[in-house]
């Protein structure tokens, strides 16, 4: 009797704190379609390849719903969380769509245009609150100050959340995604939020205005297309889906420039250059990286591998961002970079890409045109090695990032 398989465990550890796994090395080079262990033993499948996890994402075949078997779910909490009444991002077609174009409309293109001075006046007001916070001292945590709350004032005022209650918000969604809390207080945050949008439906039902949620409730909940906890499943979702991810890439983005200073120098000089560096900087550090997966719902293959129907499927994006066949030179960060027809994939591919990624865009963009460009001596405050990261195997993220710059 043969020995059982032995797969890699995953997710695979980060290569150093701010570079992805180097397994991806070498499965991108000679094993772009291979197996690997869960945390529960279950063995899915991994996909690296650029092409291939495009494929993967746009394939009917392959399914977006977390409750049928054998879907590979990245942690304990991963698989409780998935048997939660599903939102628009756990749904298959026609039903996905059909519960995205609820909301669509504060996410188009127009939409965005049309706050942008608001996004402007949230990037100014945090930028002055951290030189405030920064005056008297001698270092100042940036992720507190700055990167934080700005995604969060900007999502929350889209929502429909009163501004009274950010803070509060904050720290609670803080909380429940900070890689080194607790498992318990992590769940506490989880149910805090969600009693508090239940409470917010039922005064949206009276005092309606032109956010998320109000528009939730009158065309969708008050005719009966959802029930109230449909409604506060999708403001869940829209209210933490990217919001860490952002925090994380405008302090990443802040490192990343600290360690390119020729293109730095040229972003000051020229701050329309931001679109070109957020656009590098999403390929570089893809901040969400676990959430492109599958399970196939028939037998399927790909490049000679048979998969078979009920095997999840890990569609990795942030290995595809360094696939060498698309990006000659991946590991290095050039926002100068050469683009050819193949886009990088971090707001991941196909109808499931990612509903806000114009708003992150503009945020990111907005941040980077004006954030050297006011404070050009912002470095940091402490060694690179002394930068709190979020663990290896999760996400990469910042959790505090102590900078200073000259004060004269």
């Amino acid at each position: 009797m043969g020995s059982e398989q032995v797969y890699p465990r995953f997710p695979f550890a980060r290569a150093s704190d701010d570079q992805p796994p180097a397994e991806f090395h070498r499965l991108l080079r000679e094993c772009p379609v291979s197996r690997v262990e869960l945390w529960d033993g279950s063995p899915p499948w991994l996909v690296v390849k650029h092409e291939d996890v495009c494929n993967v994402l746009t394939d009917p075949r392959l399914s977006k719903v977390r409750q049928r078997e054998g879907f590979p779910e990245m942690s304990r909490g991963g698989k409780a969380a998935a048997a939660n009444r599903p939102t628009f991002v756990d749904m298959d077609a026609p039903d996905h769509m059909r519960q995205r174009n609820m909301v669509m409309a504060f996410f188009t293109e127009e939409y965005v245009q049309s706050r942008l001075p608001f996004i402007r006046d949230t990037v100014h007001r945090h930028l002055n609150e951290l030189i405030k916070a920064g005056k008297d001292a001698k270092e100042v945590d940036l992720v507190h100050h700055f990167a934080l709350p700005i995604p969060s004032h900007i999502i929350y005022d889209i929502l429909g959340i009163p501004h009274e209650d950010i803070e509060y918000l904050t720290s609670c969604n803080a909380t429940r995604a900070n890689g080194s809390s607790t498992a318990a207080a992590a769940q506490a945050a989880n149910e805090e939020l969600l009693g508090y949008l239940e409470r917010l439906v039922d005064k949206k039902s009276t005092h309606p205005g032109k956010d998320v949620m109000s528009t939730l409730v009158h065309d969708q909940l008050q005719p009966g297309h959802l029930d109230k906890l449909d409604v506060v499943q999708i403001m869940f979702l829209l209210l933490v889906a990217g919001n860490a991810t952002l925090v994380s890439m405008i302090a990443l983005g802040v490192v990343t420039l600290l360690e390119h200073p020729d293109q730095l120098s040229q972003l000051i000089e020229d701050p329309s250059l931001s679109k070109q560096f957020v656009e590098e900087l999403c390929r570089y550090h893809t901040a969400s990286a676990l959430a492109t997966r599958r399970v196939a719902t028939v037998d399927i293959e790909l490049r000679g591998e048979k998969i078979r129907a009920g095997e999840g499927i890990i569609a990795s994006n942030q290995a595809a961002n360094r696939d060498p066949d698309v990006f000659p030179d991946p590991d290095t960060f050039n926002m100068f970079r050469k683009r050819g027809s193949e886009e990088a994939l971090a707001f991941g591919w196909g109808d499931h890409r990612c509903l806000a990624e114009g708003l992150a865009r503009a945020e990111l963009e907005t941040v980077f045109s004006v954030l050297f460009q006011t404070l050009p001596s912002l470095r940091l405050a402490v060694p690179k090695s002394e930068i709190e990261w979020t663990p290896a195997t999760k996400d990469i993220g910042i959790l505090k990032l102590p900078v200073t710059w000259d004060k004269d």
